[in-house]
């Protein structure tokens, strides 16, 4: 099980988390939403859940929802700015279909 972060994920959550002026680092969950039945929610995380898992990659903590988990087990994640927006974008080995906006997924059952 892993959930990572590239160099450029990385460094914008840590510089978020420096703005913010406090935080432990990066949660990831999902929410059933779209077209493909899930989205991807991201967030600050200030402390760690009862349920958690926390991964480290890049120097970044990673809080992860055991429940949520199965959906993003080996998920990296990148950030891109392409002039006109910044985000993240996510390689999750378990999706098997997107919706045409990119904006939800579906995972292998």
């Amino acid at each position: 099980m892993a959930i990572t972060l590239t160099e450029p994920a990385a460094s914008r959550v840590l510089s978020q988390l420096s703005s913010r002026g406090k935080g432990e680092g990066l949660r990831l969950g999902i929410k059933t939403m779209g077209c493909s039945g899930l989205a991807y929610v991201v967030d600050f995380a200030d402390d760690a859940g009862d349920n958690d898992e926390i991964f480290t990659s890049n120097g970044v903590k990673v809080f992860v929802d055991r429940e949520t988990i199965p959906f993003v087990d080996g998920t990296e994640i990148d950030f891109a700015s392409d002039g006109f927006s910044t985000a993240f974008q996510f390689k999750n080995p378990n999706v098997v279909d997107e919706c045409g906006c990119g904006e939800s997924f579906t995972v292998k059952s």
